[in-house]
Order: C-alpha cells, then structure tokens, then sequence
C-alpha cells in the first residue's frame, strides 16, 4: 500500500512540472512573436519614410530640372500664376517652365521654415486648376508620370514647388552694369518638396543666365 502511494505522489507532482514547464515556453513564445511583430513595424516604418524621402527628393530633382537651359527666361524670373496649374506638363523639346511662386522678401523664412504654409499665405489664384504644389511628374517627357498616380501610403501624392531666393529689384549676382533687366546674371533658387504629407525636403540651386537676348 505504501509502495503505491508513493507513485501516485510522484505522478501528481510531474504533472504540477509539466504544466509550469508548458506555461513557461507559452510565455516565451508570446514574448517572441510579440518582440518579432514590434520588428516588423519598425523595419515598414523605415521602410515608409526611405520611400517618402525618396519621393520627395525626386520633386525636387524636377523643380531643379525645370529650370534648365535658356528658354522661358521670364518665367525662370518672375512668378506666374499660370506656371502653376496642372496643364503645364513636361516638353519633349526640353522648353519647360517652373512653378515658381511669387514670394516677397519679408516671407522667404516661412517659406523655409514652414513650406506647410504656403497654401494660405502665399500665391493664391481663383482658378479651379491653380495649384500652389505642382504634382511630381519626373525629368523624363517620354516617360513622366501623370499628376495623381504617384501614390503615397496614403493616397496622397509627391509635390513641389519654388520661388526666388531674392526678389528686390530682380537683383542677380555677377551681373554686368545695366544687364539684370535683361535677365543676365546668376539667380538662386529655393526648392520644396513634399510627399505624404508628413515628409519635407527642401533644396537651393543657382542658374547663370546670359540674358534674354542669348
């Protein structure tokens, strides 16, 4: 009798082990699946901001790219409403023209500091089809994307837009006597970009021009 009581002790104290030894391996596995979902989430989290940089870092290749060459020199000078709307597309003849918005000096900083802005502070237009951020559509006429289908996460799309770094007097640096009237002279630019809504690159570049009569 006593020999049989003993295996029944033992029976009961392997099970009381077997179920600890089973709750600590569930806890373990928990706690694995939990710290391999949180690096998950961080791996597409990086993974949606490298795309969004990207995105915007291409706008602003293009509103780089716009002001290339000598043709359309006013509009690489003065800001124009027009140059802002969805019509104006990519030439295959390379005769394009920027967004470049009509900034004064005293908001040159917000345009800086807080391009998010610029939808109430600066260029406006009663026109349906005016935009103060023109979509991202490449450098590429034969291959450039139409405005709306370069989708972000979230359905929004990659803009860009522009202006004058200095706008007084249409001054240019290097400029002969008498020869900025002509648009002769070297211009800086201010670029924006953005994409998603939550990503903001910003970019300075400077043209030589030879005028508007070379």
């Amino acid at each position: 009798m006593t020999h049989l009581s003993n295996r029944q002790s033992q029976t009961g104290a392997v099970l009381v082990v077997a179920l600890v030894m089973l709750l600590v391996l569930t806890l373990m596995a928990v706690g694995s699946m939990r710290g391999t979902t949180l690096e998950s989430r961080i791996t597409a989290n990086r993974a949606h901001d490298t795309q969004q940089q990207s995105a915007a870092d291409a706008a602003l290749r293009e509103a780089e790219f716009r002001y290339y060459g000598p043709a359309n020199l006013i509009d690489k000078l003065e800001g124009k409403a027009a140059n802002c709307k969805l019509t104006n597309t990519l030439n295959a003849n390379g005769l394009n023209k920027p967004c470049m918005l009509a900034i004064n000096d005293a908001d040159l900083l917000n345009f800086v500091d807080k391009p998010w802005l610029t939808k109430e502070s600066f260029l406006k237009s009663e026109s349906t089809d005016s935009l103060l951020w023109m979509p991202y559509r490449g450098t590429d006429a034969a291959n450039q994307t139409v405005a709306g289908t370069r989708e972000t996460s979230n359905g929004r799309t990659t803009y860009w837009n522009s202006t004058r770094a200095v706008t007084v007097g249409n001054n240019a640096v290097n400029a002969e006597y008498g020869m900025v009237a002509e648009g002769q002279g070297t211009y800086y630019y201010l670029n924006n970009a953005k994409a998603d809504e939550q990503v903001y690159l910003q970019s300075t570049h400077a043209n030589i021009y030879l005028g508007l009569n070379n």
